[in-house]
C-alpha cells in the first residue's frame, strides 16, 4: 500500500545513470543509411552523435558494432568513430548483434544492466538484440531518433514490437538530460551545454542566447 510517511525526495531506479546504462550502437555504416527511408538520415547522424558525445561526457561505456563491413556495409558512420578513437568496432555476421559471442562478452563486461540501444535498420538490427537482451534479464531504452528504418511503418512497428515486449522508448535528448539530471552537478554541466548547442537544435540556439544574454552560467 501507499505510504505517504515513505516518501523521499530521491529519483526512480528505472532512470539512467552514468553508473548503470551501456550504451550499444549497432551498424551505424552507409549501406545502411542508403536504405533508411523512416526519416531524415542527417537528423539520425546528428542524433547519433549527440548520444554518442553524451556517454562520452559521462564516463558511459559504449560498444560499437558493425555488420559485414569489409564486404557490404561500409565502415562505421565517421562521426561515431571519431567520439571514440581508440575504439575498434565489434564487427560481425549475423543480423542479430547478440547472437555474436564477442558483443556479448563486452556488454557483460561493463557490468551494466540498462542497455541504452540505437541503429539501422530498427526493425532487424534493433528489434532482433532488443527482443534477445529484454529475454535475458537486461532493461533495454530503445533511442527512436537515433535510430531508423527502411519506411516509417517499418520503423514505428518495430518500436512498438520492442515496447510490447517491455522496451522504453527514448530520444538522445532525453538520455542526455536524464544523465546530467540535476544543473548543480558541475562536473559535467560545461559539457552537456556545448552538445545541446552542438546537436540539440533550437534548444541548443535557446542556450546560445541565453548565455549571450545572461552570462555563460545561464542554461536549463
Amino acid at each position: 500500500m501507499f505510504d505517504p510517511a515513505q516518501v523521499t525526495a530521491a529519483p526512480s531506479a528505472d532512470l539512467l545513470t552514468p553508473d548503470n546504462a551501456v550504451m550499444l550502437f549497432v551498424d551505424h555504416q552507409p549501406q545502411m543509411f542508403f536504405g533508411t527511408g523512416s526519416g531524415d538520415r542527417a537528423a539520425i547522424v546528428n542524433a547519433t552523435t549527440g548520444l554518442a558525445k553524451a556517454a562520452r561526457a559521462f564516463g558511459v561505456p559504449a560498444v560499437l558494432t558493425t555488420v559485414a563491413a569489409e564486404s557490404f556495409s561500409g565502415p562505421l558512420l565517421p562521426q561515431l568513430a571519431e567520439v571514440f578513437p581508440d575504439q575498434q568496432p565489434i564487427d560481425r555476421t549475423t543480423m542479430n548483434a547478440w547472437e555474436d559471442e564477442a558483443l556479448v562478452a563486452a556488454v557483460k563486461a561493463t557490468g551494466r544492466r540498462k542497455i541504452v540501444l540505437s541503429g539501422l535498420w530498427t526493425e532487424v538490427c534493433l528489434v532482433l538484440p532488443a527482443l534477445s537482451a529484454l529475454g535475458q534479464g537486461y532493461e533495454v531504452y530503445v533511442v527512436s531518433d537515433a535510430s531508423g528504418g527502411v519506411s516509417p511503418a517499418a520503423h514505428e512497428h518495430a518500436i512498438q514490437r520492442m515496447v510490447a515486449a517491455g522496451a522504453v522508448p527514448v530520444t538522445w535528448v532525453q538520455v542526455l538530460l536524464e544523465l546530467q539530471r540535476d544543473w548543480a552537478r558541475q562536473e559535467t554541466y560545461g559539457a552537456v551545454m556545448e552538445i545541446v548547442k552542438a546537436h540539440a537544435g533550437a534548444y541548443g540556439l535557446g542556450v546560445v542566447y541565453a548565455q549571450n544574454l545572461l552570462g555563460a552560467h545561464a542554461a536549463g
